[in-house]
């Protein structure tokens, strides 16, 4: 049919010949792109193209480590109430019962100790009893008896050097509560680059005992990946299908990295009122930061020897 279709464009003339060959080039060359890339392959599709790494014998070996690291950041609020009869008499107050408090914390240093305030106001309405006995706010704008307003401050601790000083610091400048302290690792470029080779070693651990308890012998490494993706490649089940992981390798990290007081606790600010200072320091209260785990994965494909 092909044929047919090319001898009538040439009866045709040779005008419609040249414009026929040249959409077949075209097309060629549109198609070629899309014949070079690997098509998408679907779960339990017959047959799977296999990636290039897998021409030759090949091992793939999945790296997992997991460390406990001390946490290095804490979280807590604090608040402050008031109650006046104006919203803005009640702002005043609450304000000034958090300001040294915020004086004193600001001066352990902003890089260490981050402070966030904001305000919440609530109307206190006039009450009356029921003929049960049964107390009910008389909420109505008319009726509104006072205000009171709480400011909140979030305290985000970035140095555990301080943590302890910063606590007692809350307790003596008497708020009206503060909640229980939340404590998380944010791992830092050092720890991450640590636990990403640490991944690379244990894959390569793997891959060497693997091969050592098969009587083969490891070539040279074919593709190294930090994310392990290549390595949860179900290829024989139809890729990309990702299984689960492997059972993580316990690793130490260095000694800097398991000491949470990293940098000495600085002297007692000057700018922290006297009474709240010496309040401060009567307070006895042991904060001890928490472990919590680092983890990483690396996938490395290396050849089998003959």
């Amino acid at each position: 049919m092909g044929f047919a279709h090319a001898s009538f464009l040439q009866a045709t003339g040779g005008k419609h010949t040249v414009i026929h060959k040249l959409a077949a080039i075209l097309a060629l060359l549109l198609a070629a792109p899309a014949l070079a890339q690997v098509p998408p392959a679907e779960l339990g599709q017959r047959n799977v193209p296999a990636p290039w790494w897998m021409r030759e014998p090949v091992i793939a070996s999945l790296g997992s480590v997991r460390a406990e690291l001390p946490a290095n950041r804490a979280d807590f609020s604090v608040r402050f109430s008031a109650v006046e009869r104006s919203a803005a008499e009640a702002t005043t107050a609450a304000s000034g019962k958090a300001a040294a408090l915020d004086k004193a914390l600001s001066a352990l240093g902003t890089e260490r100790v981050r402070l966030t305030t904001s305000f919440s106001t609530r109307p206190l309405y006039d009450q009356y009893r029921q003929k049960d006995g049964t107390l009910v706010d008389n909420q109505r704008a008319d009726r509104i008896d006072a205000y009171e307003v709480t400011a909140d401050l979030a305290v985000a601790v970035r140095d555990m050097a301080v943590l302890e000083r910063a606590y007692r610091t809350v307790v003596a400048a008497r708020p009206t509560a503060i909640t229980p302290i939340s404590f998380r690792l944010e791992p830092d470029n050092a720890m991450k680059t640590w636990a990403a080779t640490e991944a690379v070693a244990d894959a390569a651990r793997r891959a060497r005992l693997a091969v050592a308890a098969t009587g083969g012998r490891l070539g040279a490494p074919k593709v190294i990946d930090p994310s392990g993706g290549v390595c949860q490649t179900q290829v024989l089940a139809g890729w990309p299908s990702y299984g689960g992981g492997t059972a993580p390798t316990d690793v130490s990290p260095p000694a800097d990295m398991a000491r949470y007081a990293a940098s000495p606790a600085p002297a007692p600010p000057p700018a922290m009122a006297p009474s709240l200072a010496e309040a401060a320091e009567s307070v006895q209260v042991t904060l001890q930061p928490p472990l919590r785990q680092i983890t990483d994965t690396a996938c490395v494909i290396y050849a089998l020897l003959p």
